[in-house]
């Protein structure tokens, strides 16, 4: 049985960070979630469709993994924008941007999954929440760090991409994008491709 695809998600580490962006990053990335809002409930929509197509012919529909794929890519981008780790502005939709989000496309998947991922999915969750307190603590102090250094302290960059890394696995397997359950684990960063070197920044 061919092994199932990974998500793989690194970000390009800046070596200077704007010491202004960070007061206005939150205001500036509204017009995006406005509009993801409502995309979302578009991804409802096919990730029901989804699950009766699995369930009947064992593949998830290319198209719509594709649209889940670019929902979940451009979440990626907002919140790596967010946590102050790019000060890009990201693209509405798919563009470039200096952030690995890539997977290959599951040729097949099993009909049984789809019935208990969501159980699967319950210790992570658990994990993740308690992560995710010592995740505002590291943003928190990250904030100052690049106010009074322009730069991110590259232990704290890793675990917020780490933490990342692991929220968007479990996200992609439970809306049934790939049967690979996520590790219980943040990774080691994959070496960035040329196209992911850190841009200039102002």
């Amino acid at each position: 049985m061919t092994p199932q695809p990974l998500l793989e998600y690194d970000v390009a580490y800046p070596e200077r960070l704007s010491r202004l962006l960070i007061f206005v990053k939150w205001l500036l990335i509204i017009p995006h979630l406005f509009v993801l809002s409502f995309i979302a409930i578009a991804l409802y929509v096919t990730t029901f469709i989804a699950w009766f197509a699995i369930l009947i012919t064992g593949r998830y529909p290319r198209g719509m993994w594709n649209f889940a794929m670019m929902f979940l890519r451009w979440q990626a981008r907002i919140g790596a924008y967010v946590s102050m780790q790019r000060d890009e502005y990201p693209p509405f939709g798919d563009g470039d941007y200096p952030i690995r989000f890539e997977m290959a496309y599951p040729e097949r998947m099993s009909r049984l999954l789809i019935f208990v991922k969501w159980l699967l999915i319950i210790p992570h969750g658990i994990v993740l929440y308690i992560l995710g307190l010592a995740l505002n603590i590291v943003l928190f102090i990250a904030w100052f760090a690049i106010l009074f250094t322009g730069r991110y302290p590259r232990s704290m960059f890793d675990f917020v991409t780490g933490f990342s890394r692991w929220s968007h696995r479990v996200a992609a397997y439970l809306l049934l994008l790939t049967d690979a359950y996520p590790p219980f684990s943040f990774d080691q960063p994959a070496t960035l491709p040329p196209a992911l070197a850190p841009q200039p920044t102002f």
